[in-house]
């Protein structure tokens, strides 16, 4: 059993045993490219969700109503991804054997594959719904094999092909989206034909990971590697409500919040919001 951190994303202060929603930080940002500090992140969404009220307006519920465990940040060593991302599992892991769902906040986007191992191992029938401005298609980034800009080719390297959709997506190399043309359903630029594949889905179940820079950066500035073009708050909150309703998560994550990039807030306040809706989303569905 694990223990509650000393400080809770708002209303998520349940007893473990009672919860059925786990919460834990992956502050890892070791191969960021660009602009680190997503390693900040999921203090940032913790610290700042006492802004928001528990009551959600878009679902006409409240958090308070549910049972949500928050085990805090992870202590990951940063010059090791391979240790950081078995620290990931197996904290994943131990949360899947409690028969409770895994809610990671990150971090960089890398932090999905330690959690992805963890859930595919007990679900081999496991299908990845992605939202994000990258493709994240790429067998390496400067030689290394495990980055950010690489995680879903290595959560297809577990998978295979057919089990992963990827939304949003309009920055990635010539190279990533001929590799994946037949491998990956990929949507450019929007949610569109997200209906049709959460129906071929059906009951499998699904680990959602979304990227928060999927959202435009003229909302949503503080992230790593910004790119124009992306989708809206409301979009956003729209495909994520259709995902967790019409399908079965059985583990997500929020990642690629850098909140020092952002110095008026803002998109912090909107990681946690989106926070928020998914877990009343998740315990409503």
């Amino acid at each position: 059993m694990l223990n509650q951190n000393v400080e809770t994303f708002l209303g998520c202060d349940s007893a473990y045993l009672d919860a059925s929603t786990v919460l834990f930080g992956a502050p890892f940002d070791s191969t960021t490219s660009f602009r680190p500090g997503a390693r900040f992140g999921s203090r940032a969404i913790r610290q700042e969700s006492y802004g928001l009220e528990t009551y959600s307006p878009y679902q006409q519920a409240d958090l308070a109503s549910f049972s949500v465990f928050d085990s805090g940040d992870l202590d990951l060593p940063f010059g090791s991804p391979e240790a950081a991302l078995e620290a990931i599992r197996t904290r994943t892991a131990t949360i899947l054997s409690s028969d409770k769902r895994p809610f990671m906040l990150g971090g960089e986007h890398l932090v999905t594959l330690g959690a992805v191992q963890a859930v595919s191992a007990l679900y081999p029938d496991l299908h990845i719904i992605h939202f994000d401005a990258h493709a994240d298609l790429r067998d390496s980034y400067l030689g290394v094999s495990l980055s950010h800009a690489s995680v879903i080719r290595r959560c297809w390297d577990i998978l295979g092909d057919g089990r992963i959709a990827q939304f949003g997506i309009r920055s990635g190399e010539r190279d990533e989206f001929a590799w994946g043309a037949s491998r990956i359903h990929t949507q450019l630029f929007d949610f569109s034909g997200l209906s049709d594949v959460l129906a071929s889905i059906g009951e499998r179940p699904v680990y959602l990971t979304v990227d928060l820079d999927v959202m435009d950066p003229s909302i949503f500035p503080g992230t790593g590697t910004p790119e124009a073009g992306g989708v809206s708050f409301s979009d956003l909150l729209s495909a994520l409500l259709q995902v967790i309703g019409r399908t079965n998560v059985v583990a997500c994550d929020v990642t690629e919040l850098a909140p020092s990039l952002d110095p008026s807030g803002v998109s912090t306040a909107t990681a946690c919001k989106v926070v928020r809706e998914m877990l009343i989303a998740l315990h409503r569905s």
